[in-house]
């Protein structure tokens, strides 16, 4: 048996996320609390705000979550189909693959999204970080989906867009499939994918093949 995982936000759905706008509001709620993040040249991301916010400032952690969730159910309900993502998936069922979702977005969110825009179906595992202990690019949804589905005993690829997904990816052991990933980003993560695809729909040929 074989699985594939996938990433959802602009891997499988075109959604208007912004990760950095995300950061900037739960950087705004931990300074307006008083809370000192330390300087640097590259901007706070969202994990490691939560990571902070959970070791020194725990009391804060849930309003972090609700200012995600907030974006996150703006940005999916105007997702959309990203070309070739039904095929992409479709195709790796045909062919014997064990289909799963592996995303850092919440649960409901994230179902209702899969539902509405017909890829519900066709996944045997969704793995949100409702289920996750922590988020990409930590491999712990990894052991999650091996849990579900006995991914041990499986040849088994990640497919992604992000840096997120390909450190995840390396960390679990996993072949990573980036999507419309640029050289500049795959170079500066040190990631190095099974294959880039700039089309879904090349991805059931790259299954087959492998």
């Amino acid at each position: 048996m074989h699985l594939c995982a996938f990433d959802l936000d602009h891997t499988l759905v075109r959604t208007p996320l912004d990760l950095a706008a995300m950061a900037a509001d739960m950087r705004a709620h931990l300074e307006g609390a008083g809370v000192c993040l330390p300087a640097r040249e590259e901007r706070w991301r969202v994990g490691e705000l939560l990571r902070l916010c959970k070791r020194e400032r725990p009391e804060h952690e849930a309003a972090l979550w609700t200012l995600a969730l907030e974006r996150e159910q703006r940005a999916m309900d105007e997702a959309t189909l990203e070309p070739g993502a039904l095929e992409a998936v479709t195709g790796a069922r045909r062919l014997g693959f064990v289909t799963a979702l592996w995303t850092n977005n919440a649960g409901a969110v994230t179902r209702s999204a899969l539902d509405r825009l017909g890829l519900g179906a066709h996944f045997d595992v969704v793995v949100t970080r409702d289920e996750m202990r922590e988020l990409k690019p930590d491999p712990d949804g990894w052991r999650v989906i091996a849990g579900l589905v006995d991914a041990a005993s499986h040849h088994a690829f990640m497919v992604g867009d992000s840096w997120v997904d390909g450190l995840a990816a390396a960390a679990a052991g996993v072949p990573f499939v980036a999507y419309r990933m640029t050289d500049a980003d795959l170079a500066r993560w040190q990631i190095k994918p099974a294959v880039t695809l700039t089309d879904l729909t090349e991805l059931p040929a790259f299954l087959a093949g492998r």
